[in-house]
């Protein structure tokens, strides 16, 4: 798949905002006893790939980035689902080195990069110009917002639903219930 390396970069610290809001906190899973392959935090990774891939809309080149260090199986290959790339960094290496390194190739890009983390150490590394930074609690607010949009959107197109019927003013609809003999 080519790079899409005219977008933004969009740098999101996994572990950083699933641990730092409860709307993906809550879906970390407590292992059950004896089971060495479950890992607690598919189902709040996968809400956090999806509310990513949800909140991009086509600005950013997003990349979603999780330390490998503690889960069942560091050996993660890099993924990608919905447009958004999963790297796991290697064992022996932070997600903030990961992260730094992402953000140090775009300077070196000249191309613009935003990050998502609410870690100080990273958001004082990383800070300064190209380089956007977006609390993890500032993005679980935007997609927020961008649930209840959908909702509204939602809403609005199941009212919309009209038969033919419906949209014919009174003086039509009598003339055609008179020509089909109703």
């Amino acid at each position: 798949m080519a790079k899409r390396s005219h977008h933004e970069l969009l740098v999101v610290d996994g572990y950083n905002v699933i641990f730092g809001t409860p709307r993906y906190e809550a879906l970390i899973d407590e292992p059950a006893r004896g089971s060495r392959d479950h890992d607690p935090f598919d189902r709040a990774r996968e809400l956090l790939v999806s509310d990513v891939a949800a909140f991009e809309q086509g600005r950013y080149d997003p990349v979603v980035v999780f330390d490998a260090a503690g889960n069942v199986n560091p050996d993660h290959p890099e993924l990608r689902r919905a447009g958004v790339r999963m790297i796991f960094s290697p064992t022996g290496v932070t997600a903030d080195t990961v992260i730094e390194k992402l953000v140090t190739e775009c300077r070196h890009e000249m191309r613009e990069v935003t990050v998502v983390t609410s870690d100080n150490a990273i958001r004082a590394t990383v800070g300064g110009i190209p380089v956007t930074r977006i609390s993890s609690a500032m993005l679980a607010h935007e997609i927020d917002v961008l649930d209840e949009e959908r909702e509204v959107d939602v809403a609005d197109r199941s009212r919309g639903r009209l038969t033919v019927e419906d949209r014919l003013d009174p003086e039509t609809l009598a003339k055609l219930n008179k020509l089909l003999g109703r």
